[in-house]
């Protein structure tokens, strides 16, 4: 059980660095980004999850959005894409991340070490 909630947390709770990575890449509509989370990260959002974390990230100046026609089947969707502050986010996240796994993987110190 332990082992799931971390799971839940570090994914679909945080789906907003996984989007931001994924829209480093390239724009994307938002079904396109649900598809590419469960192929490259390995587990799938609900749709309306997904929105909703685009729209905040949206609302935060984090990506921002345009309707066009897709090139291969012409229909206009919602394309997003990262901003700077989008990208120095995503950045900042992934950096706080790497701190974290080293100092969970860091060797223990003992009690008398202080």
């Amino acid at each position: 059980m332990a082992l799931r909630r971390l799971e839940e947390k570090i994914t679909k709770e945080n789906l907003w660095i996984y989007i931001l990575s994924l829209l480093k890449e390239r724009p994307l509509y938002a079904y396109e980004i649900k598809e590419m989370i469960r192929e490259r990260f390995g587990f799938e959002p609900a749709t309306i999850t997904a929105y909703v974390v685009l729209y905040r990230l949206e609302r935060e100046g984090l990506v921002e959005s345009k309707q066009e026609r897709g090139s291969s089947d012409n229909v206009i969707r919602r394309y997003y894409r990262i901003t700077e502050k989008g990208i120095q986010t995503v950045e900042a996240g992934r950096e706080f991340l790497k701190r974290i796994l080293k100092l969970l993987e860091a060797p223990e110190r003992s009690p008398d070490a202080d």
